[in-house]
């Protein structure tokens, strides 16, 4: 039998998970008094307008009876079972926020005053949820769909500071934040999905435009993959369809075109312009996937019960943010000793407890535990090597085999340092550079008229046609001072006073004169 004759897969659809309800069943959204008022000076933004719960059918296998609506008293989302979390979600979507209407809510002494929860507050906030058992305010929201818990006293805790409500530094609009909060985004997921008409089996697309999605993103998927693999560049200077050189990831697209006539006719100017798959945040969620599929890889060459010992580091990358890399090294399947980087993760402090809370993180998130940890390696600072307080120190209480190594490569890096100093000419070179590097860099003035010497002898150039124009050329740097222990910094000084020689001169010159 042909392929157009077959009857065609019955495949579930979102709808599938929902049942419906009774039309007459009545909101949990209560009322409010028509003679309340705002108690907050601001008006809310509008995502505080009330998400209308358009029955969602679902044939759900979680029954909204046996769910806990008190929100003092439900269990976390987290709880569950993976494979459950999503239909309890919806669940809770269905039952809608708790907002239950009392006669007259308790009331407790606050510094003589009496204060207690007030039900006006519900018209205000659609999200806000109360507790009757715990007498708290919860995020109906940040409960759903929260994953990082980074609200706790909205979805964990509770909040009862009722004297902190209303004015201008009132504690709801705080929590809700600005348009990229945690609040928003969980607000945007309640609405989508609460909103049947946004729904997957709404979205009315021909087989023909199906076929031409998928070549797109294969061509996107494969262009990305061979960029990465090789080490490239992804973006160009310039991208732009007049250029004669749009970046690797691009030019690799027009590649593929000129090999398949049916690939040109759905890439880039042929693409709808909401689809055409090229852009930067599609390229980083699809290396994201690349990456996790990775790990994933790496995961399962340590085995399930394999030992495995870390490497980490700490350094800050090219905007100043601090960064800290994760590498594993296990005794392969094979029995050869395998080095895998695993993870680089943001880190807002260099303390040793946040170090051990993000490490164990990660590790936790693909089941690595840590009382199969065998080794660490760090370098000599004092946050990684303390005897007490160290990072080495917080591992080595879990688990008392984690023997902890100091870094040979940190230890190379001190000794090329050490032995530098013995040679006469390198040590009068890196004396003079520091001596530079500190006289301007440590007076405001000083290094603001360097930033001005160094824009007039750009313009200079410019004009004198010497130096070429482009996105990211010609930039104000900075002189960078050499570290000792950060492996290549020597390097970068150089080049940056190379860059800023003639500023450099010039500002010497100049406060030799004054």
């Amino acid at each position: 039998m042909s392929d157009h004759h077959r009857n065609p897969k019955r495949v579930k659809n979102i709808l599938h998970f929902f049942k419906k309800q009774n039309e007459g069943s009545s909101s949990s959204m209560p009322s409010s008094p028509s003679s309340s008022s705002p108690i907050c000076g601001e008006k809310p933004p509008s995502e505080f307008q009330r998400v209308e719960s358009h029955r969602v059918h679902c044939n759900q296998q979680v029954d909204t009876n046996s769910l806990e609506r008190d929100p003092g008293l439900r269990r976390q989302i987290c709880t569950y079972s993976i494979n459950e979390r999503d239909n309890v979600r919806k669940a809770y979507i269905l039952l809608e926020p708790y907002q239950p209407t009392l006669g007259e809510y308790p009331h407790h002494l606050d510094r003589n005053q009496n204060r207690r929860f007030q039900q006006c507050w519900f018209k205000q906030f659609p999200w806000l949820e109360y507790s009757v058992h715990e007498d708290k305010g919860f995020c109906f929201p940040c409960f759903v769909f929260e994953t990082d818990h980074s609200h706790k006293a909205f979805t964990i805790d509770g909040l009862k500071n009722w004297k902190r409500v209303g004015g201008e530094k009132c504690v709801f609009l705080g929590h809700v934040g600005n348009i990229n909060s945690p609040h928003h985004l969980a607000m945007q997921k309640w609405m989508h999905l609460s909103n049947p008409s946004q729904h997957i089996d709404r979205v009315v697309q021909s087989p023909q435009d199906v076929t031409k999605n998928r070549l797109r993103l294969a061509s996107t998927i494969e262009s990305i993959r061979y960029v990465a693999n090789q080490e490239l560049a992804f973006r160009g200077n310039d991208e732009s369809c007049e250029s004669s050189n749009r970046g690797n990831f691009i030019e690799l697209i027009k590649d593929f075109s000129r090999m398949n006539v049916e690939v040109e006719k759905v890439i880039l100017e042929n693409a709808p312009g909401n689809a055409k798959y090229i852009a930067s945040t599609i390229q980083k969620e699809i290396l994201n996937i690349f990456a996790n599929k990775v790990r994933k890889k790496i995961r399962e060459e340590v085995g399930d019960d394999g030992k495995f010992c870390i490497l980490v580091d700490e350094a800050l990358n090219e905007s100043k943010k601090e960064q800290m890399t994760i590498i594993l090294r296990f005794v392969g399947r094979d029995g050869f000793i395998q080095d895998r980087f695993f993870e680089i993760i943001s880190v807002h402090d260099t303390n040793s407890s946040t170090l051990k809370t993000k490490i164990c993180k990660v590790l936790g998130k693909h089941t690595l535990l840590v009382k199969n940890m065998c080794g660490q390696g760090y370098d000599d600072v004092s946050n990684m090597r303390g005897q007490w307080n160290g990072l080495q120190a917080l591992f080595l209480n879990d688990c008392p085999y984690e023997y902890y190594i100091y870094c040979f490569a940190h230890r190379l890096q001190l000794a090329l340092n050490v032995a530098t100093k013995e040679v006469g000419v390198i040590w009068r070179f890196f004396s003079m550079l520091n001596n530079i590097m500190n006289f301007v860099g440590a007076s405001a003035k000083r290094h603001s008229e360097l930033k001005l010497f160094r824009k007039a002898e750009i313009q200079r150039l410019l004009e004198a046609g010497k130096l070429g124009m482009g996105t990211g050329a010609n930039q104000i740097r900075c002189l960078q001072r050499p570290g000792t222990t950060r492996c290549g910094s020597h390097f970068s000084s150089i080049i940056s006073f190379i860059d800023l020689f003639g500023a450099t001169k010039t500002l010497l010159d100049e406060i030799g004169r004054n």
